[in-house]
């Protein structure tokens, strides 16, 4: 489950906020993560704060070692990205262990955004019904079938090697694009890639 929540990096000194109090706001490669931080924009400038938003600087990693290093304040991230890939915790963790580990890295976070998003997989609707593919195991006879997934979710443990164990896929065909372009480039000739669930699937 991928729930929505701020983090905020608490560890830009009060003179340091004085001499540049303009708040720097990060998002991540993706559409969604673009328009959170342009959200969040638009709230720090209706309480009469100056904000710049830092769109698409790239994948978590990225925007992790940003806020550590000071050089965003803020960017949205999802609880299962936080748990699995930043903190190393299990999937079951409490917020509060959360709030305690990240407390000792001067990070704060808000309280949840109010939305789940999470990773779903797309496919031609044609090819499904050809192919009789109505649920993940079912492409445990499909071998054949070329697959394209985000290098982020390639490389989770709890995405593409994860899902791979879990449902015993033989699939050997798996490259980086990115979500679900690939399904309209013909040139790809992607089968399957995964998509986010508030896109629509």
């Amino acid at each position: 489950m991928l729930i929505a929540l701020l983090l905020v990096s608490l560890a830009k000194s009060r003179e340091a906020r004085a001499e540049d109090p303009q708040i720097q706001v990060g998002s991540k490669s993706f559409t969604e993560s673009v328009i959170l931080g342009e959200l969040l924009c638009h709230v720090s400038r209706s309480h009469s704060l100056t904000a710049e938003h830092r769109a698409e600087l790239g994948g978590t990693q990225v925007l992790w070692k940003a806020l550590l290093a000071g050089e965003i304040d803020m960017y949205v991230e999802y609880t299962g990205t936080l748990r699995k890939e930043i903190l190393d915790l299990p999937a079951n963790a409490s917020d509060d262990e959360v709030r305690q580990k990240l407390a000792a890295l001067n990070v704060g976070i808000t309280p949840h955004l109010g939305f789940n998003n999470t990773y779903a997989i797309a496919l031609p609707s044609k090819l499904a019904t050809t192919k009789n593919i109505k649920k993940i195991s079912d492409l445990q006879t499909q071998p054949d079938l070329r697959i394209g997934f985000s290098d982020e979710f390639l490389d989770r443990t709890d995405g593409w090697p994860g899902l791979q164990a879990a449902y015993q896929l033989p699939h050997k065909d798996v490259r980086g694009a990115r979500p679900c372009n690939g399904l309209s480039r013909p040139q790809f000739r992607i089968a399957r890639c995964h998509r986010y669930l508030l896109d629509g699937c």
